[in-house]
């Protein structure tokens, strides 16, 4: 590995005397082993002589303002603060492609850290989405210099965007141009909200085929192009991260962040989910509460989509992340919030809790059936009947599934489409704690559907509080690698468990509230039950309505403490 670096001082910088208790190299240049090319900028105290541990920032949201002052935070906590940009950001001349480098990239510069003057051969990681996505691809080739990590709202490429259980999603459209469109970031894209709502509502009245999205945007959008190529989880997505026995080897205490209305909390949760499932001894950490994307790594906001967050809940996850990494790499205190491994806030109740593991934060689980009279009950039905749903996806008068929390609480639901399926009240206060699954039982006309779930709590006043949904693609619900087509006509089950974890204490009086649907609306790829890939369906294809015999037998497990 060939390194260059400079030393570049701001004018800006040099004439503010708060820097100059600062050496900053910001224009250093690392080559990777296959002739690639990483910028990488380093703050330290002048007054420091010493090697200390390191702190790693890997991003690929080029913004060296920021950086700067990040690193200034960094390193009065008595750290070297590194920060990298994936390569095509900033000073390096290469091409831009995200999630598919960091598995060796991220270590290239972890290896020269630990060889560094300034470094006495301890690095730690921290940071959120695609940063945090970035910490756990180095774990794939566990580098000895990564003593830590402390991902917050990490991505799984593939699992938790751009598709979601096996469907695309329209969310992050603009995300590829954003970070791709040139050396630093284009916000002025980003942010042109008009373009992707009138991009998004075009393809779905026109019924195009959900590749052709980008000609109907009028931008080629290669990226996406590249993705829409692999919609199982295959070897081109389990290249990105640790993948199944990859996880046993990871040996470093990890502490995770996530929140409950984070979209992409199914992908954080997975990683603690395998780390945990394939060693034994990990030692993993995990805070969650009430937080969505963007306020998990800020520690919460007062008012989350209409709803007024706990008092308690609003943490620091800045000082919380530099007491873990005091506690690791300098032999510190460890953080007080960490009373045990699962440390969760419960909505409603305005209190911390703490388990041994994520099954441990219920003492039971309800089974609910889907009833043909649209209750959940109790008992597994003694007879076979079911509930017909049909959903003409050619019809665009019309969306199907609104199944996104925003806001978390409604006064009342859409009730044009899906089937709804209600609990008996209560008649105690109770806790959802943990991430509903089940295993829905169907007979269609077709070869494949997206179907949506959403849970509800259904307060004593007659509001609806939004606890977790799934969305998933039904053939690909027993192996995210593999798809297996329904067979029309015949009784198929769909199980599934990639659901959102949530904390909710629910008051005497309250019910659950389970909507069942199809996907169909301008937010994600339409599955018109070809069998074809997806991706290349039109409204040509489909044919006549989707008709399901939602069978009742289908059920749903919901964890709970009494």
């Amino acid at each position: 590995m060939k390194r260059i670096f400079r030393l570049v001082l701001p004018w800006l910088l040099l004439s503010h005397a708060a820097w100059a208790q600062y050496l900053i190299q910001d224009s250093i240049l690392l080559r990777t082993p296959d002739g690639a090319t990483l910028s990488v900028m380093v703050v330290r105290k002048k007054d420091v002589k010493e090697p200390l541990p390191a702190v790693l920032y890997f991003t690929i949201y080029s913004n060296p303002a920021r950086y700067l002052k990040e690193a200034k935070l960094v390193a009065e906590r008595g750290y070297v603060s590194v920060t990298a940009e994936a390569r095509g950001k900033r000073l390096s001349p290469d091409a831009v492609a995200p999630y598919e480098h960091e598995a060796r990239d991220v270590n290239v510069v972890i290896d020269w850290i630990s060889k560094q003057r300034w470094c006495n051969g301890s690095v730690g990681m921290y940071g959120g989405s695609y940063t945090g996505f970035a910490q756990w691809a180095a774990t794939k080739h566990l580098h000895p210099a990564l003593k830590t990590i402390v991902p917050y709202v990490a991505a799984i490429p593939g699992q938790g965007l751009p598709m979601e259980n096996n469907v695309f999603l329209n969310a992050n459209y603009q995300w590829a141009f954003y970070v791709t469109h040139n050396k630093y970031l284009d916000t002025a894209v980003n942010n042109d909200w008009q373009r992707w709502q009138r991009m998004r509502n075009t393809w779905f009245a026109t019924g195009a085929a959900y590749r052709s999205i980008d000609s109907i945007d009028g931008e080629p959008n290669p990226l996406l192009q590249r993705w829409l190529q692999h919609p199982a989880y295959d070897a081109y997505w389990q290249a990105m991260v640790p993948y199944k026995e990859d996880f046993a080897r990871i040996n470093i205490p990890v502490l995770t962040i996530e929140g409950y209305y984070d979209d992409g909390q199914i992908s954080g949760l997975r990683y603690m989910r395998e780390h945990l499932k394939y060693n034994k001894h990990a030692v993993h950490y995990l805070i969650i509460g009430p937080y969505d994307h963007f306020s998990t790594q800020t520690g919460g906001k007062a008012v989350l989509r209409d709803y007024t967050v706990d008092t308690v809940a609003l943490i620091d996850t800045r000082e919380i992340t530099f007491q873990w990494l005091d506690y690791i790499l300098r032999g510190g205190l460890k953080p007080a919030i960490l009373k045990d491994k699962v440390n969760y806030e419960v909505m409603g109740a305005n209190k911390w809790r703490h388990a041994p593991s994520l099954e441990e934060m219920s003492d039971t689980t309800l089974t609910f059936y889907l009833s043909d009279n649209h209750q959940l009950v109790n008992k597994k039905p003694v007879r076979r009947e079911s509930l017909l749903q049909t959903v003409d996806l050619a019809d665009r008068g019309s969306f199907n599934n609104d199944y996104y929390p925003d806001p978390i609480i409604r006064k009342q639901l859409r009730r044009q489409t899906g089937l709804y399926y209600i609990s008996e009240p209560f008649d105690a206060p109770v806790t959802v704690n943990g991430a509903f699954y089940g295993k829905l039982r169907s007979v269609i006309n077709k070869k494949d559907m997206h179907i949506g779930v959403t849970l509800y709590e259904v307060t004593p006043d007659g509001q609806y509080f939004e606890l977790s949904y799934f969305l998933g693609c039904a053939s690909y619900a027993k192996d995210p690698t593999h798809r297996q087509l329904l067979q029309p006509g015949r009784v198929e089950d769909i199980p599934f468990t990639e659901t959102r974890l949530v904390s909710r204490q629910l008051s005497k009086g309250s019910r659950l509230l389970v909507m069942l649907d199809v996907d169909k609306n301008p937010f994600a790829e339409i599955n018109y039950g070809t069998g074809k890939d997806v991706s290349r369906e039109t409204i040509a294809d489909a044919g006549a309505p989707l008709q399901i015999h939602w069978q009742n037998d289908s059920y749903i497990c919901v964890p709970i403490a009494r």
